[in-house]
């Protein structure tokens, strides 16, 4: 089955949204909306709920996840819910001692650098992260039509964490370890691959309408180093969940010598950051796809104007796209101004209505 087939059974209350009309590349109404990092950052709502809430235990708390899940949808009525969570919350859920450092990222207290360190990453059983069954369970009632987009960390972006130990700039113990025990390397990205596959298979048959796979960091890579040893990993997982017919996004940053080969490894639409036009990126992905994106998150700090000048810059680019669905090239800014975001919505639902 593929995301253009229509599932068995009773059509689900999302099947004909304008968001899954896009990804399946069939007309729609008008271009649909939704923001990377939607759910959070930028809200009051968001920051008032979370207050005094470990970033980790939120992912971790049901009533949480729905109700920082729903606010942007509520507030700036976007085509799309993102699912409220981390890369790191499976990696969390199979005992990985972890945790999310205020104004860090996430830290691992013993970072993968020998094939026995690998003993840390066990199968991710159903029952590991049953908070994300509930909530799910929780927000697709809530929903109603509007799709819920399940995600997952790609395996190099996971394995970049565990073998640097947090964030890094130059990746060198990763890059070491792809280099110098290219079998460790491809070891550790294989089972990543199934701790991420079970992952995302528990979001999807708890009720989510699609899918995307971030690989944050994979544009660190050239395109041979890709192929040879990423690839493979991203393509299990893509294959893992091809079978329920969901949509499958794939996004990474500064992955523009990358996009091809993104959409090779299997994704139904490729996420495309701000630094490559979208019509320059549909001739390097190819036909059968659609495209997601892409404009500068900084942008939304300048004014109306600038804001609307540019987001048709992005729309131009993408006429005569398969299917695009707008969204930001990386993630909202968390001192962006939440009404920028709504009217961004507005535009670009009245400049693409049908």
């Amino acid at each position: 089955m593929s995301a253009n087939d229509r599932p068995t059974g009773q059509p689900s209350q999302t099947y004909d949204s304008a968001f899954l009309k896009a990804c399946r590349r069939e007309p729609v109404p008008h271009t649909p909306v939704w923001f990377m990092r939607q759910a959070g950052r930028s809200l009051p709502e968001y920051r008032q709920v979370r207050e005094g809430t470990a970033m980790l235990e939120s992912c971790m708390r049901p009533d949480l996840v729905t109700e920082i899940t729903l606010q942007p949808v509520r507030r700036h009525q976007v085509d799309a819910a993102i699912y409220f969570s981390d890369i790191v919350v499976p990696l969390k859920a199979i005992g990985v001692d972890l945790d999310i450092k205020p104004g860090v990222g996430p830290v691992v207290a013993q970072p993968i650098r020998t094939r026995a360190d690998l003993a840390q990453l066990r199968d991710l059983e159903p029952e590991d992260v049953s908070y994300v069954t509930e909530a799910i369970g929780m927000l697709t009632g809530e929903l109603g039509s509007t799709p819920l987009i399940g995600f997952a960390g790609a395996p190099f972006t996971l394995a970049s964490y565990l073998v640097e130990g947090g964030p890094s700039r130059n990746h060198e113990h990763t890059k070491a370890m792809m280099y110098g025990d290219p079998q460790l390397w491809a070891d550790l990205l294989d089972r990543l691959a199934e701790i991420t596959s079970a992952f995302l298979r528990v979001q999807i048959e708890a009720g989510a309408s699609a899918v995307q796979l971030f690989d944050s960091w994979v544009g660190a890579l050239a395109p041979v180093d890709y192929r040879r040893s990423v690839m493979p990993a991203s393509a299990k997982v893509f294959e893992a969940v091809a079978g329920y017919g969901v949509p499958r996004i794939h996004f990474g940053v500064g992955t523009g010598e990358l996009l091809g080969l993104m959409g090779e490894a299997g994704a139904d639409v490729v996420g495309v950051d701000w630094r490559i036009p979208l019509d320059e990126a549909a001739r390097r992905v190819g036909p059968g796809r659609a495209l997601q994106g892409n404009l500068d998150p900084a942008v939304l700090f300048s004014t109306t104007e600038a804001v609307e000048a540019k987001t048709r810059e992005v729309l131009d680019a993408a006429t005569g796209l398969e299917g695009h669905i707008f969204n930001l090239g990386h993630g909202v800014l968390p001192t962006t101004d939440p009404d920028a975001l709504t009217r961004l919505v507005d535009y670009v639902h009245a400049q693409t209505a049908r």
